[in-house]
């Protein structure tokens, strides 16, 4: 038996908004009728495609492997949608859009809904490494992530170039001090972003390169989080500069061994990048130069 556009559309959209209500709103159906439009495929695969968990919807392995083709068609399909309308006006749309670091992307998330107040936007933040899996796994529209890898299958664009940074609060017995060696944190408590982080890997690469590890770390989940502690005065972070909003609270140091500048890149996959409201949002990003 084959699938109907019907199970592989509610199949694709469930799997895109995590939820079948959300999924059954965007196709203008009852959730009753995307559940057992899912529930039909499933059979028709011989095994399941979704976890039901508390938080959402969560893909199986044969879930990720089917809306990895299913998404790509879905995405032809948009773009055949917006070929035959000519392109219209961005009135109504909306993008899922991740970050590593707060800054660019909300700066650019904030000109953007300037221009197109009807477009709705969902941003989170991630790690590192947690930005890259999403987009492999086409979970997202838009990245934008420092230093990507280079990937089969996505679209990569440099907006912009940054540095990292050390960070403390201002009464750090740091805090005077215009710039610092790695070796004078040894004994310091060091914050940095989860394992897997583009962070934490050059960091530690060049305390290595000097002979030594940090012996006082403590690992957080994104770059708000180091900052948050940086904060609280549990120790010296290590940041992106211009990363997070300016704070008169963190006085920023810079680093000896660390002079190097980092590619600020939007990320997409490569078949969406034509899609109006990814297009419309590159070039949103392209005009604001940011590093």
């Amino acid at each position: 038996m084959k699938p109907s556009p019907y199970q592989i559309s509610a199949f694709t959209h469930a799997a895109r908004e995590r939820s079948f209500s959300k999924a059954a709103a965007v196709l203008g159906v009852t959730q009753s009728s995307i559940t057992q439009h899912v529930a039909k495929l499933e059979r028709i695969v011989g095994a399941q495609l979704f976890l039901r968990r508390r938080e959402g919807l969560e893909l199986t392995r044969a879930g990720r492997e089917l809306f990895e083709i299913s998404d790509r068609l879905r995405t032809l399909e948009q773009l055949i949608e917006e070929k035959i309308d000519d392109y219209g006006a961005l009135s109504t749309g909306h993008l899922q859009i991740i970050a590593n670091a707060p800054r660019p992307a909300l700066p650019i998330i904030a000109r953007y809904i300037a221009l197109y107040p009807q477009v709705q936007i969902e941003f989170t933040l991630f790690g590192w490494k947690a930005v890259m899996d999403q987009l492999r796994e086409r979970e997202v529209d838009i990245a934008i992530v420092v230093e990507p890898e280079v990937s089969e299958g996505l679209y990569t664009r440099d907006i912009g170039t940054t540095r990292y940074k050390a960070f403390v609060s201002p009464e750090h017995r740091l805090a005077k001090r215009r710039s610092i060696s790695l070796k004078d944190l040894r004994q310091e408590v060091v914050i940095l972003p989860e394992d897997g982080s583009l962070t934490q890997r050059v960091v530690k690469a060049k305390a290595a390169k000097l002979g030594f590890a940090f012996s006082r770390m403590i690992k957080t989940a994104t770059f708000p989080v180091v900052k948050e502690a940086v904060l609280h005065g549990v120790g010296v972070g290590f940041m992106l500069e211009g990363g997070q909003f300016p704070s008169s609270n963190l006085v920023t140091i810079d680093v000896e061994e660390m002079p190097e500048r980092y590619r600020i890149c939007l990320v997409t996959p490569s078949d969406k990048r034509d899609l109006r409201l990814v297009k419309s949002f590159c070039e949103v990003a392209a005009d604001a130069s940011y590093g």
